[in-house]
């Protein structure tokens, strides 16, 4: 979930014992209040990042990819100036192992600018599907290239999942586009920048957050020459704002794993799917198909059944469980 999508980076998923969860919020007075508020506050942010997508749907059908990319960046930086203010310069610039956060960067920006050029052309419950597989594929990435333990319900999980997403694709279909590659290429970017969030854990959110949004900037100013258009008032505003409300709802959800446990909020995320095809059919007319709706079901399936196996195993939900959404 993130989708979603460049400007913000994956939460820390550390668990807080309920006395302690309690002592630092003041506000609520029992733990089931504490872990209402959680569910709360993680619905809330999933629906600003929908509504976010749906704006930036929107807003590439008449601009260019590289444009709204690029002022949404500036948009981010009015909400992170002050967190940036609040740190030190040199921890922005003193990273652990620069070439692992240099693909973070390139992987966050690929995942937020493909989520934006596929949903030019694909509707968003469609576009949607291919991202909420991402944490399957986290798995699968953590076992080859961290050698992380995958057990074997776990790897027919991931199978199956993929199986979702080849439904959704539909490879022998007249409608296979390259839309829809964008989309399954997207997916594996959001994926692979989880696992790189996972493996970057010792870096502060401000700062990973920060260069991930320098990145999407710099990509949106690197496409958006020779294909500026001078946005009007609200066109400005519209791509201004979704910066700030995907900040917003990263703050939100991050705020959401402070007071409730990782494994209470993991599968609130398939919620994105829902606003994506109620937004996508109120604002744009898409009704998704049978194969999109068989599909997605299939993924969410997978979802949770790898998340249910993980919590076994570990007695823990992994840092990627729930996605920012990305974008």
């Amino acid at each position: 979930m993130a989708k979603r999508r460049g400007g913000e980076a994956a939460p820390s998923f550390t668990q807080r014992r309920p006395d302690m969860m309690i002592a630092r919020t003041p506000f609520f007075r029992a733990g089931s209040n504490v872990v209402l508020a959680g569910i709360l506050l993680m619905l809330l942010g999933d629906f600003l990042f929908a509504l976010n997508d749906a704006m930036g749907k929107w807003l590439v059908a008449s601009f260019s990819v590289g444009q709204v990319l690029l002022i949404r960046s500036i948009g981010a930086f009015i909400v992170l100036g002050p967190m940036i203010a609040r740190q030190s310069g040199s921890a922005l610039f003193k990273v652990e192992r620069p070439g692992l956060q240099l693909l973070r960067v390139v992987a966050a920006t690929a995942d937020t600018g493909l989520f934006y050029a596929a949903v030019a052309y694909l509707p968003l419950a469609d576009v949607m599907t291919f991202y909420m597989a991402g944490p399957i594929y986290v798995a699968a990435i953590s076992h080859l290239f961290l050698g992380e333990k995958v057990g074997w319900r776990r790897w027919v999980a991931i199978l199956a999942g993929f199986g979702g997403v080849v439904i959704a694709l539909r490879p022998s279909s007249a409608s296979l586009s390259l839309a829809s590659l964008f989309a399954l290429v997207g997916s594996l970017c959001f994926a692979l920048s989880l696992v790189m969030n996972r493996v970057l854990r010792a870096t502060s959110d401000t700062t990973l957050v920060t260069w991930q949004t320098l990145g999407a900037l710099v990509a949106g100013l690197a496409f958006t020459i020779g294909s500026w258009r001078t946005p009007t008032a609200l066109d400005l505003f519209a791509m201004l704002l979704l910066g700030i409300v995907s900040c917003a709802a990263h703050l939100m959800i991050t705020r959401a794993l402070k007071l409730a446990p990782a494994s209470t909020l993991a599968p609130l995320q398939y919620s994105l799917l829902l606003w994506a095809a109620v937004f996508g059919l109120i604002f744009f007319g898409d009704v998704p198909d049978t194969q999109i709706l068989i599909g997605s079901g299939v993924i969410v399936f997978a979802g949770l059944f790898i998340f249910h196996r993980q919590k076994v195993v570990d007695k823990t939900v992994p840092v990627e469980a729930v996605p920012r959404d990305g974008r």
